[in-house]
């Protein structure tokens, strides 16, 4: 009994915990770009955060089941049909065998979650089956999903409890977004560094899971935009010699030769799955004892509704 990919949509592929413990062989995290987004979406159906679940992006997902089960969406805003009938995100929905689900196009946001009480089954490469496409690997065939795809439950008999996220645990979706950052290994490199925090700056149309480049103003360093390859992660922010800024999401590679003149700080990370281009972005300085500081308060908020919350962010 599986679930039939009717139209895939842009981009959709199964998402789970990131692939760690594997950097040095230059293989990148991967994950969803939107983990809590990802975890709300697995609350309601009874799973742990990180258990194996959808991601699309943009043009959402139709989907035929061939069992009968529950199905959660959060993420980015979208209309939601079940038969034809409109559904609601944040809600546990119960879809019965022959059922079709739509996940309409993001009006707001761009990546939409939906999870499958028992999980979604996938392929495990190096201790994770997240999909990451540039090397073929994990996922459903190491690939985004196309029309025909069968994807397989690996609990069919799971029967959660219907719930309904709480208001306050909504994820707004904005047109205009404030990331906090912290400078990095090569900010003083960069002509007035203060600049980078007092600039709002547009989302590019080059922005993907490897990372989202940033128009409007630009930066200069004092080494042209190149320098010896050094080790990079999700959330860095990169100068390349155009001057346009340049931040790494979850399938980014593992070095880059470009200067590090920020990072984005651990409890945002998740908001990069996210930002839509032509968003506003404004980068808001924080200190590391800021940082660790704020993201402590972030996990005692969320402990309430999602007690694996430091699986997440």
């Amino acid at each position: 009994m599986t679930i039939r990919v009717e139209k895939p949509g842009l981009q959709s592929t199964i998402q789970s915990w990131p692939r760690t413990g594997s950097r040095h062989l230059g293989v990148p995290a991967s994950g969803p770009a939107d983990p809590l987004s990802m975890a709300l979406a697995n609350r309601l159906v009874g799973n742990t955060a990180v258990t194996p679940a959808l991601e699309t992006t943009l043009t959402g997902v139709t989907l035929k089941f061939e069992v009968a089960t529950y199905v959660s969406v959060t993420g980015a805003i979208a209309k939601c049909t079940l038969n034809g009938n409109p559904v609601n995100q944040h809600v546990t929905i119960a879809v019965k065998r022959n059922d079709i689900l739509v996940i309409g196009s993001a009006e707001k946001g761009v990546r939409s979650y939906v999870a499958f009480a028992g999980g979604l089954k996938a392929d495990e490469v190096l201790g994770s089956v997240s999909t990451y496409m540039t090397a073929e690997f994990g996922g459903h065939k190491g690939r985004a999903l196309e029309a025909g795809d069968e994807l397989e439950l690996s609990d069919q008999s799971a029967t959660p409890s219907i719930l309904e996220t709480p208001a306050n645990y909504h994820l707004p979706m904005l047109d205009s977004w404030s990331l906090r950052t912290g400078r990095s290994c090569e900010t003083m490199s960069v002509g007035n560094p203060a600049g980078l925090f007092e600039t709002k700056l547009t989302i590019g149309g080059r922005s993907d899971r490897m990372g989202i480049k940033l128009e409007g103003e630009t930066f200069k360093t004092d080494v042209s935009g190149q320098m010896p390859s050094v080790p990079v992660f999700p959330g860095t922010i990169q100068c390349p010699q155009d001057g346009k800024l340049f931040i790494l999401s979850v399938d980014a590679g593992t070095t880059g030769g470009y200067p590090r003149v920020a990072k984005i700080t651990r409890m945002d990370l998740h908001l990069l799955g996210q930002l839509r281009p032509g968003n506003s972005l404004t980068l808001i300085e924080r200190t590391d004892e800021d940082a660790a500081r704020e993201l402590r308060e972030k996990h005692a908020y969320w402990i309430a509704w999602l007690p694996d919350i430091a699986a997440v962010i």
